[in-house]
């Protein structure tokens, strides 16, 4: 049951950030990949800075959401803005 939460999570974190990064996204399966692995970078940002990961689902959303954000903004610095296959 865990991996339907990662994958609910990480659809809404991807949908959110594509709109909040001012583009399309990346298709429906890569924005799924893009919030599980922003999930695990916001988790390890969260982690580093002394919150521990005891949120609820839209605690939990928020920070898959920073993580995706950070994520897509340095693909989009590494490949000069234009759009990248991930």
């Amino acid at each position: 049951m865990a991996i339907v939460w990662w994958i609910i999570v990480g659809l809404i974190a991807g949908y959110i950030t594509g709109k909040l990064m001012k583009g399309s996204g990346y298709g429906a399966l890569m924005d799924i990949v893009v919030g599980i692995v922003g999930a695990i970078i916001g988790g390890f940002i969260m982690r580093s800075l002394g919150f521990a990961g005891q949120g609820n689902l839209i605690y939990t959303i928020l920070i898959a959401i920073l993580g995706a954000v950070i994520l897509t903004w340095i693909v989009r610095l590494v490949t000069g803005g234009r759009r990248a296959q991930l």
